[in-house]
């Protein structure tokens, strides 16, 4: 398995007070349903069972802040987080459907999936996109696809990217090195700017990378910090 987590440091405790401010704004199924752009937006998009809900979770310090279901495919809506003072947010995340699951019915995923879609091509408030992707396994080919959408937004430099490689405990060392250099292969291919694309390890058990990835989402949104992720 992999080695025990590096304890926080004074920056990464700074960042995660931050996130654990987010609380629950809305939910819905159509772009229109959404408040107008206004505060800059992250979206948090993966395999309906990569961990994504789960993920925000951890972030936030939450139990169920975002729904984990035991069955994937339940974020049927697209749902919108606030974070920042009550009175002065600054920042909103958006948990988007999850994508690749079977089980559901091919109407209702044909749908959810072009909402999905509407909002990572049109929503114009889009600064940032987390990436649940599974370690064990890499960038599936739906993966690869949701990728190639938006990578004209993220090569651009109009919107940033981090991956999140989830489930990171159940990896080795040797493993955990592999799972980082073949991300890093896949995403060398969506922008030039390497500054524009983050890479982390991430495990909700361990709490593994939980720092690195709150204090790139606090720079995101202008919150001065000394680094972002490190491998």
């Amino acid at each position: 398995m992999s080695s025990p987590t590096k304890p926080l440091d004074p920056i990464e405790r700074e960042a995660l007070a931050w996130t654990q401010s987010a609380r629950f704004l809305t939910t819905a199924s159509r772009l229109d349903q959404l408040p107008p752009p206004g505060l800059p937006e992250v979206a948090f998009v993966g395999r309906s069972n990569a961990g994504k809900s789960t993920a925000i979770n951890t972030l936030a310090q939450h139990r169920r802040l975002a729904f984990a279901s035991k069955t994937p495919g339940r974020t049927q809506h697209i749902n919108l987080f606030e974070l920042g003072p009550a009175d002065a947010p600054d920042t909103l995340w958006a948990d988007l459907p999850g994508y690749g699951y079977a089980a559901v019915a091919r109407g209702a995923k044909l749908r959810w999936q072009q909402v999905m879609a509407d909002y990572l091509e049109h929503r114009h408030s889009l600064s940032g996109i987390v990436m649940m992707v599974d370690s064990r396994h890499g960038f599936t080919p739906l993966d690869r696809q949701l990728l190639a959408f938006v990578a004209p937004r993220v090569g651009s430099g109009e919107v940033r990217l981090l991956v999140l490689l989830t489930k990171a405990d159940k990896l080795n060392r040797t493993e955990s090195e592999r799972a980082l250099v073949d991300a890093q292969t896949v995403l060398a291919e969506v922008a030039t700017d390497e500054s524009d694309i983050g890479v982390s390890l991430f495990s909700a058990l361990s709490r593994k990378g939980l720092g690195d990835a709150a204090c790139m989402l606090r720079a995101w949104v202008g919150k001065p910090v000394a680094r972002g992720p490190q491998a």
